[in-house]
């Protein structure tokens, strides 16, 4: 096998959750670029068609469905839609998700619950559900977006942190009970990225941004383009031999201690 064929994925259909904007579309439009058919959700009927939209701009046709992925119910529902209409599943990327900047004393259970639920339930339900048609097809690729909160702790992300710790876990979990089954499952880290959210964050003089360049050995922000290898990597044959890894993506972070004052 040429290094071509090893990271391309033709003929192969890729799905990516909450893949209407940010850090989902980047990861989407490149594995659509290594030949990837792309399928797509979210939970807002409007944001899917401006995504439909965006993705054709570049000349990717990708299908785009309404449903949570918190309700198992509709999971299963568009799930067996999605291999009718498009085909079996051979990539699942588990990217939907949100965070609530809140101080634990402050926080409801309520909110934690949600942000829980959509974090770490959310790509089980969809894994669960993906899985046996990956058994039946003889295998497959899931990537779970995880973050350096999987393994930084930080204040007023008690919720987030607690469910991308969790979702760490979840992910080498379901690598020991699929592999068997020619099943990848494994995590992409991303650090602090350039997306319209930080934008705010990031502006010269932000002590936000001053602290996150200080703390990063790369010296800089990351980029949805940096998240893109990785993924075309996990989502190919390069990676047959890679499972319950989370690939960190952050400048360096994670493994540094910081300046000497």
């Amino acid at each position: 096998m040429d290094v071509y064929s090893m990271f391309a994925l033709s003929g192969k259909t890729a799905l990516v959750t909450g893949a209407t904007y940010g850090i989902g579309m980047a990861i989407a439009r490149m594995l659509a670029v290594a030949d990837a058919r792309i399928v797509f959700n979210d939970i807002d009927a409007e944001k899917v068609k401006e995504a439909k939209a965006e993705y054709f701009s570049h000349g990717i046709e990708a299908k785009g469905y309404v449903f949570d992925v918190t309700d198992e119910d509709q999971v299963k529902k568009h799930i067996k839609r999605i291999i009718k209409e498009v085909g079996p599943i051979d990539i699942l990327v588990n990217n939907a998700g949100i965070i609530k900047r809140i101080p634990a004393v402050n926080m409801s259970a309520k909110d934690f619950r949600q942000v829980v639920d959509v974090d770490l339930t959310g790509p089980f339900i969809m894994a669960k559900t993906v899985a046996p048609y990956m058994i039946k097809n003889g295998g497959g690729k899931i990537i779970n977006i995880c973050s350096m909160m999987s393994e930084l702790g930080r204040e007023t992300v008690s919720a987030y942190a607690a469910a991308k710790g969790g979702l760490k876990m979840l992910t080498r979990t379901l690598a020991c009970e699929w592999a068997e089954h020619n099943i990848q499952v494994n995590g992409i880290g991303p650090g602090y990225i350039e997306t319209p959210q930080t934008a705010p964050l990031r502006k010269k003089g932000h002590p936000f941004n001053d602290f996150i360049i200080s703390r990063t050995p790369a010296g800089r922000w990351g980029t949805t383009d940096d998240l893109k290898g990785p993924a075309v990597f996990l989502a190919s044959d390069a990676s047959n031999f890679v499972n319950g890894h989370i690939l960190y993506v952050d400048g360096g972070i994670l493994a540094y201690i910081g300046k000497q004052p």
